[in-house]
């Protein structure tokens, strides 16, 4: 079905406006359009009687905040945030342009579809029906959309928490981006609740060696040497060690799968779920993934650096021990910076914010499985655990099981279904209004 014919929510056609505003975040200090997307998030809230405040970390760096009075504002106040920004999308590579907002197949396609520009939407939904029904909230909300998420939060959420930490008054929970989707388990529909997250570690590795003629036989080559450390860190084989997160989730998931606990390597057990395994299995372990290298300035030359750039995202708790592993790998003659550092959160699976977010998926899918989940990237809450916040993953789609849903973040063709959006958007209201 063409864009033309098919009729959109309201939740779909604000991810498509927001998909529309290319939000590239470069990774150098340099976006796109994040201002132009937080004015438009801004005049939406005003619209709906709210007072929204924005703060720009640098020009063209602008996050946006509002805060929603609850009817009872004794209870801690509730962080509900997203973020406007995406990572770039080569137009080469997509069978659609990444920033068209095209609708086909049922589904809205485009960079941010899924990371996060539906969550964007859904929340601004929710908090219009809020509005118009003249309810509000139990507790305060403190909604906030954030530049800069996809570089660490420096220009974003690191920056509103450092400098305006009074804006978090009062609240001691968020929700944000990522759990909450639906799996296919052994033919049962489960949603992960994101309740941690992995550490992150941005590190250059850099080679130094001799300058010379590319005739010449150098022993001592500094691409030859950062390849080499390249490659093994990235080969490294890391160990399965259980949290108390993850050992959580390998026991309901084995439960699904009519696994008796404890007879199957936690491994099996995740990459037994298929698609989603594509997320989960990078829970289990620390990764260490190669992302960007830089060597050399003509062909004749052989360079005296060479330098690259690794993704590492340990386990809580495991970052030093993570780093001393990697210099061991790479010998101590290769340098390590660490470019980018931020913390692993974990929190538990239970309590009241829990049990609400359960009931809302209940509410709109009476066979819902509820999992544990520790997330393998980051999110804004990193930011916001400096506060004392403990955040969650609760962005709320029933997707269909053959859709690969892992493979759409930051991927080619990013794209969700429309019915998704929607069920997003009611489960995302009551959740809002009842918690």
């Amino acid at each position: 079905m063409s864009e033309n014919t098919e009729v959109l929510s309201e939740t779909a056609a604000i991810a498509r406006d927001l998909i529309r505003f290319d939000t590239s975040n470069y990774g150098d200090g340099r976006a796109n359009s994040e201002t132009e997307a937080a004015e438009y998030i801004g005049a939406y809230l005003q619209n709906l009687g709210l007072v929204p405040r924005y703060i720009d970390a640098a020009p063209g760096r602008t996050s946006v905040v509002a805060r929603v009075r609850g009817r009872e504002p004794h209870l801690p106040a509730l962080v509900v945030h997203g973020h406007t920004d995406v990572v770039p999308a080569d137009p080469e590579h997509w069978s659609v342009d990444p920033f068209a907002g095209v609708v086909k197949d049922g589904m809205l396609w485009g960079r941010g579809a899924v990371d996060m520009k539906n969550m964007d939407a859904m929340i601004l939904t929710a908090l219009r029906e809020l509005h118009e029904s003249g309810g509000a909230p139990r507790r305060d909300l403190i909604i906030a959309f954030f530049s800069d998420e996809e570089n660490g939060g420096e220009f974003g959420s690191h920056h509103v928490v450092t400098h305006h930490p009074e804006i978090f008054e009062g609240a001691t929970e968020a929700i944000s981006e990522v759990g909450g989707y639906s799996i296919d388990v052994a033919g049962r529909r489960a949603y992960v609740l994101q309740t941690g997250e992995k550490a992150l570690l941005w590190i250059r590795l850099t080679a130094r060696g001799v300058a010379a003629h590319g005739s010449r036989v150098i022993a001592n080559n500094a691409v030859t040497r950062l390849a080499e450390a390249v490659a093994a860190v990235g080969r490294e084989e890391w160990p399965v060690r259980l949290t108390h997160t993850t050992e959580l989730m390998v026991a309901e998931l084995a439960r699904l799968q009519g696994i008796e606990p404890g007879t199957v390597p936690p491994r099996e057990v995740v990459t037994r779920t298929g698609l989603a395994a594509g997320f989960m299995e990078a829970a289990l372990m620390t990764t260490s993934n190669p992302t960007m290298l830089s060597a050399g300035y003509k062909h004749n030359v052989i360079p005296d650096t060479a330098s690259a750039v690794i993704d590492i995202r340990t386990l809580p708790g495991d970052e030093d021990s993570a780093l001393a592993r990697v210099q061991q790998i790479v010998g101590d003659d290769i340098e390590i910076t660490v470019t980018h550092r931020d913390v692993g959160l974990e929190n538990s699976f239970s309590g009241p914010i829990i049990d609400s977010m359960s009931q809302a998926l209940l509410t709109h899918d009476p066979s819902a499985e509820i999992v544990p989940y520790l997330l393998s990237g980051g999110t804004d809450n990193k930011a916001l655990s400096l506060l004392g916040i403990r955040g969650y993953g609760f962005a709320p789609l029933q997707l269909p099981p053959s859709l690969d849903f892992p493979a759409m973040f930051h991927g080619v063709d990013e794209r969700v279904p429309l019915a998704a959006l929607d069920f997003g958007h009611r489960v995302v209201h009551d959740f809002l209004r009842d918690y």
